[in-house]
């Protein structure tokens, strides 16, 4: 007796895999001419058809992670990141500066050189040097 079908619509129904239907044999005349899902339903109520229980496996459990030489993770490279903070910081107000005059474009030229060279610590060392230019 094919009961493929009926054992897909009970999965659907019962929301379970179709490996876990089970079908009672002495009610397989009943299960044959169920067509509805309140059939199926009602069969399941009686009895007729069972759900068998989830295998399951062992729970793993999680080792602890030890901190030795492969993992510590520090910042890298703090040095690299504060130069380019300082040189974006002074190349922007280098450009302002020239758009509204103060200095011209070889002078800008110049300060960007020092800028690269890492002759200003900040925005006002920076500043204090123009002014005595």
């Amino acid at each position: 007796m094919q009961l493929d079908k009926k054992k897909n619509l009970a999965a659907k129904v019962l929301k379970v895999g179709k490996n876990r239907v089970i079908f009672v044999t002495e009610h397989l005349p009943e299960i044959k001419d169920a067509i509805t899902r309140m059939d199926i339903m009602d069969l399941y109520k009686s009895g007729a058809i069972q759900v068998r229980e989830v295998k399951g496996r062992k729970k793993i459990v999680k080792r602890k992670n030890r901190r030795r030489v492969g993992k510590v993770k520090r910042k890298v490279n703090k040095r690299k990141a504060e130069y380019v903070i300082i040189t974006r910081k002074l190349r922007k107000y280098t450009r302002g500066l020239v758009r509204t005059g103060a200095i011209d474009k070889e002078q800008n030229a110049e300060i960007r050189k020092q800028i690269r060279s890492r002759k200003f610590k900040s925005k006002r060392n920076l500043k204090e040097s123009l002014e005595d230019l």
